[in-house]
């Protein structure tokens, strides 16, 4: 037998030997629900029950009225439960918090505006952060799957309205929280380094959350979102004292996200030990940063103007007064004034100082959707796999 004829065999019979599930496509989750948790990049209402809606202009884009979201229009999570033909083909989630017209058939959303990974010591009045913090949200979640079977066994409309049992085993949880968390210690005056001194108290508690929801309730696939470059919002550039030496290449506040990037490596390494911990369960972690840095460097190539400034506002150099806020009147050095949006949104990133607009939002999900900034990198409509 030549060295030909050898080679040729030795490739057909390491061909064959190789299982066929390492050759197999993962298939798509069919996952029939979704149960989030976060803050106000994810929230669909809860904020809104609790202390009124969010004002006009907020909605105007997609729902033409105010929706409970601090956007003009969808936030990435409608995007993903929504969106058929890239996302999961589920209604847009309703809050828990939201008492009227809400249907939990397909999953819940515990997040609030504001909300926190660890409890503040404050109100919502003094701050603006919300009590309804990760663990509050877990509480609720944890009530919710308890009295939601109570009450569907019942049949009639509740059957209608709440999830199956099972569900929870196959939902996808998600996870979008951290940055108040960080924001806070730097409104209390503290420095970049005590703000890192904390983060491993929150990973701690994002940890025992997950452990939670995995050990008591079965869930077994997770979707964690990194924080975004806090340092490029306006209302941190408006409130934070900054030199010019602090200003990166774009006019963003190089330590803040220092800070972001920081909390982003620990909770790597938090999934990394919730992997071992936990060995039935998929958990993607997706870097949110990276996809949103990119999309404020580069503005202009995608379509975009002034990445800095807010385009819902009342004024000032990055369009942002923390006295006069998006959708709402006050008096400044006394003058009226009212917090207006741009005339075109579709070409703004920044909605209201604090969060994305619809037009960035559907940006960020494009990018993150397929899995090339996930890991492990695989598509969300497959987050059930774990490699």
């Amino acid at each position: 037998m030549d060295s030909a004829t050898l080679f040729f065999l030795t490739l057909v019979i390491s061909a064959t030997s190789v299982p066929s599930s390492a050759l197999a496509t993962p298939t798509s989750c069919d996952f029939p629900a979704i149960f989030n948790f976060g803050d106000s990049n994810s929230d669909t209402g809860g904020l809104s029950a609790i202390y009124g809606q969010a004002p006009p202009p907020n909605g105007e884009t997609f729902f033409q009225k105010p929706a409970g979201r601090y956007c003009d229009g969808r936030l990435v999570i409608d995007l993903m439960g929504r969106r058929t033909e890239e996302g999961l083909g589920l209604p847009y989630l309703s809050a828990y918090l939201d008492a009227v017209g809400s249907n939990f058939t397909h999953g819940a959303n515990f997040a609030t505006a504001g909300s926190t990974i660890r409890p503040q010591n404050t109100t919502w009045q003094q701050t603006g952060y919300s009590p309804i913090s990760l663990d509050v949200q877990f509480h609720e979640f944890n009530d919710f799957h308890r009295r939601s079977q109570t009450c569907r066994n019942q049949g009639g409309v509740f059957e209608k309205l709440l999830p199956k049992e099972e569900f929870f085993s196959r939902a996808l949880y998600t996870f979008d929280i951290g940055q108040n968390d960080l924001t806070a210690g730097y409104f209390l005056n503290m420095t970049g380094d005590q703000v890192k001194g904390y983060i491993p108290d929150l990973m701690n508690q994002f940890q025992t959350i997950i452990q939670y929801v995995y050990n008591n309730h079965g869930g077994r696939s997770f979707w964690i979102h990194n924080t975004g470059p806090l340092g490029c919002l306006p209302y941190v550039l408006d409130r934070l004292p900054i030199t010019a030496g602090q200003v990166d290449h774009i006019g963003c506040v190089g330590p803040a996200n220092d800070v972001a990037k920081y909390f982003n490596a620990k909770l790597n390494e938090t999934v990394v030990e919730l992997r071992k911990q936990l060995p039935l369960a998929s958990i993607t972690y997706v870097d949110v940063y990276s996809v949103k840095y990119a999309l404020l460097s580069k503005a202009n190539k995608y379509g975009y103007v002034e990445p800095l400034v807010a385009c819902c506002g009342s004024g000032g150099r990055y369009n942002y007064n923390m006295k006069v806020g998006c959708g709402w009147k006050g008096t400044v050095d006394g003058r009226e004034i009212e917090g207006k949006s741009c005339e075109d949104p579709t070409v703004k990133i920044n909605w209201d100082g604090y969060h994305y607009t619809e037009t960035a939002n559907k940006w960020v999900f494009d990018q993150i959707v397929g899995g090339a900034f996930s890991d492990p990198p695989l598509p969300l409509a497959m987050a059930c796999h774990r490699q």
